[in-house]
């Protein structure tokens, strides 16, 4: 694996006990990503793309093989050091947003830069709540925001300590049409601005045409893997 690229996973294997035996979730999964570029992990319900963004992100822990982030193995590094390097490296977007519902939008967004102890968090904030077109939902909490000002909060809460890769689970899963379509342009425009790796997790394959790299999953394994386009960022 190289110390240069943004992941890099070898061997990756996922098990757990099922009454008296054992169900391998992801079995002997390998790639390496480099910086700067962007990918989807696709495949159907099952196929472990979601126990995969785990692994990758040092969420969970594999049973065996490895995991390389930003160059970092993070078998080698216990939990509070897997959080750290998390909050220093690392930006999530989910499907389900995922804010605190007793925070303000400003508040959400300043949540990384809190855990680090930053002065600047809340002007920080605010910078991103703009670019992000929220200049306006600074004081709404969560429940008064659609979901499409959500899923915008939660990205600038994931982009607001500059992260050198960017884990997305299925981002605009919980999105209507029009809206998928102006998170989504809002997403790959924020990425190439930033520089940041892109790592997508989506059912979505129109959604992941978009990358430059699609990794298929079928039953736990990489079925297939295909690069769509040298440019950088989304077609």
């Amino acid at each position: 694996m190289s110390a240069a690229s943004a992941l890099a996973a070898e061997e990756l294997t996922k098990s757990y006990a099922s009454g008296e035996r054992m169900l391998t979730v992801l079995d002997r999964v390998s790639f390496t990503i480099e910086h700067g570029t962007t990918c989807s992990i696709v495949g159907p319900s099952g196929s472990g793309k979601t126990t995969l963004l785990g692994l990758c992100a040092g969420l969970d822990r594999a049973s065996s093989g490895s995991v390389q982030l930003d160059g970092v193995a993070l078998e080698t590094l216990d939990e509070d050091q897997r959080a750290r390097l998390r909050n220093e490296r690392v930006g999530f977007v989910f499907q389900n947003f995922q804010l605190v519902p007793t925070l303000s939008a400003l508040e959400n967004a300043m949540v990384p830069l809190e855990l680090r102890g930053s002065k600047d968090a809340r002007d920080r904030a605010a910078h991103w709540l703009e670019r992000v077109g929220l200049g306006s939902r600074f004081d709404h909490y969560p429940t008064q925001l659609s979901g499409g000002e959500q899923q915008r909060v939660a990205l600038a809460r994931a982009f607001i300590n500059s992260p050198r890769v960017l884990f997305a689970d299925e981002p605009t899963g919980n999105l209507d049409g029009d809206t998928s379509d102006q998170v989504q342009e809002l997403l790959f425009s924020l990425n190439r601005e930033e520089g940041t790796t892109l790592i997508l997790v989506t059912h979505d394959l129109e959604l992941a045409q978009r990358t430059q790299r699609i990794i298929r999953l079928r039953n736990g394994a990489v079925f297939s893997d295909s690069v769509l386009t040298d440019q950088n960022g989304a077609r």
